[in-house]
């Protein structure tokens, strides 16, 4: 008989065993290794059905089991996301052989005995201003999240000096997502995972979706592509090279000081 305290910490040390042991899941290759993943700033650029939601809940779970009085935060662009994910986490919680006793469980937050929190928030900056000292930050489709709520989330792991993991199929070349995987910044490790990688999506299937859906849109939702819509009047690489700093500028406060 396996003694359960040797389990906590092979479970603690490894969270791929977590998963497999304790959450009765089957992690595909990429997943294992961002379970085994230690970096601080992670960015998970994933297909459509890769299996973001599910690395969420168990880093989330992981995290706030063998770390007391962890704080959590899951962003999703919007309420109907965040009820899923949590869901998801509840859901593995209850898949645990001795599920920690619960001091606080909501619709979208928990807090387990040992005073880890986890809260499960829609993309309002509103919403998440009076957070501190988080612990792990995981934005769930985050290039569908506004920027805004980025910038104010960013501030809350200054002290706790916590983990932020950026997760998301692509929406083009816009916003703090694309930005953060297109900056030359060595502080992010940088995962892409195509649906070819994932064995629960048949190439039958995949040929379909080129058919229906177009190259640009295809390539950008399941080969982790950041594609320009073929709506727009100009590219975006050529507007980038448009711009210079050498000429002055004709209005406002800089327009002052020449």
């Amino acid at each position: 008989m396996r003694s359960a305290a040797r389990d906590d910490l092979r479970w603690a040390l490894d969270p791929v065993s977590f998963a497999v042991d304790a959450l009765r899941l089957e992690p595909d290759p990429w997943q294992e290794a961002v379970l085994r993943s230690s970096a601080q700033r992670l960015l998970l650029n994933c297909s459509r059905q890769a299996g973001k939601s599910t690395i969420a809940s168990v880093l989330a779970l992981h995290r706030a089991l063998f770390h007391a009085d962890s704080l959590v935060l899951l962003l999703s662009p919007s309420l109907r996301q965040s009820s899923e994910l949590f869901r998801k986490v509840l859901d593995r919680l209850a898949c645990l052989p001795n599920a920690p006793d619960r001091r606080e469980d909501n619709r979208l937050s928990l807090t387990i005995a040992n005073g880890s929190r986890i809260v499960s928030l829609p993309s309002s900056e509103a919403t998440v201003r009076g957070f501190s000292g988080v612990s792990l930050i995981i934005e769930d489709e985050a290039a569908f999240v506004p920027d805004e709520l980025y910038v104010a989330v960013r501030p809350m792991l200054a002290v706790s000096r916590g983990r932020l993991v950026l997760m998301s199929t692509p929406n083009g070349r816009r916003g703090h997502f694309y930005c953060s995987w297109a900056s030359p910044d060595e502080t992010w490790e940088r995962v892409q995972i195509t649906a070819r990688e994932v064995p629960r999506i048949s190439p039958d299937f995949l040929e379909e979706e080129r058919r229906s859906l177009g190259e640009w849109r295809y390539r950008q939702e399941y080969e982790g592509v950041f594609a320009e819509g073929d709506d727009q009047l100009f590219r975006y690489d050529d507007v980038i090279a448009a711009l210079t700093s050498e000429v002055l500028p004709i209005f406002g406060e800089a327009a002052r000081h020449v």
